[in-house]
């Protein structure tokens, strides 16, 4: 099960949202099996389902084969938790908006296309959003405020029990060469038994930076 949250900057208004039920939610896609990420980006929505290759009454919102393993794999919204409505009191935080059930996939990245809306939290004013360059802006009549709305691409997704969340903080070039060194800070927040937050600083060459890396803390 992985957890979707958006962090968005609202200025005026509330209650950010997609508009419509059948919402397309797009993301960037690994394959679990073979490890890809796919640059193509992938959508589902929480209507539409489609049958799940070998199983007699198995379906999912998105059934998505593998072009690098040839796997087939499948994703699904957990209708029992309704999307959650991004309110002014979450500015500047990440917040959870829906839940979905991953079968040999995970998602890295999310893609906010799409017509959202939103309201002002003192004029009850309805708005549609459509981001450009992931910003949105508008003006309210009825309170003579100008609106806005930011959203961060760096939305993450994360097992809701369990996190284990890798950004890349920062990234510096060592020495000029055919070999050149990076140095990675990546900030990892890891909920088990309890919140515990921590950065680690690894140096990788440029010819093995795809290599697995194993926390000294858990």
């Amino acid at each position: 099960r992985l957890k979707l949250e958006i962090k968005a900057e609202l200025e005026g208004v509330t209650d950010l949202q997609p508009r419509d039920p059948d919402f397309e939610y797009f993301f960037k896609v690994i394959c679990t099996s073979c490890h890809e990420t796919h640059a193509k980006l992938v959508s589902l929505n929480r209507v539409q389902e489609r049958e799940v290759s070998g199983s007699k009454h198995g379906t999912a919102h998105l059934v998505w084969r593998c072009g690098a393993c040839k796997r087939e794999n499948s994703a699904k919204f957990d209708i029992s938790v309704p999307v959650r409505p991004y309110s002014d009191s979450d500015s500047g935080d990440f917040a959870g908006l829906v839940t979905i059930e991953c079968r040999g996939l995970e998602f890295a990245d999310f893609d906010p296309r799409g017509v959202w809306i939103c309201k002002g939290p003192e004029s009850g004013t309805p708005f549609e959003v459509e981001f450009q360059d992931d910003y949105w802006s508008d003006y309210d009549e009825k309170v003579s405020m100008h609106i806005v709305t930011l959203v961060h691409r760096t939305c993450r997704t994360y097992p809701p029990s369990t996190r284990q969340n890798f950004q890349l903080e920062s990234l510096s070039k060592g020495a000029v060469g055919a070999e050149r060194d990076y140095v990675i800070e990546i900030e990892i927040v890891v909920i088990r038994h309890g919140l515990v937050s921590l950065k680690h600083t690894s140096q990788v060459s440029a010819h093995d930076y795809h290599r697995r890396w194993r926390c000294n803390y858990c």
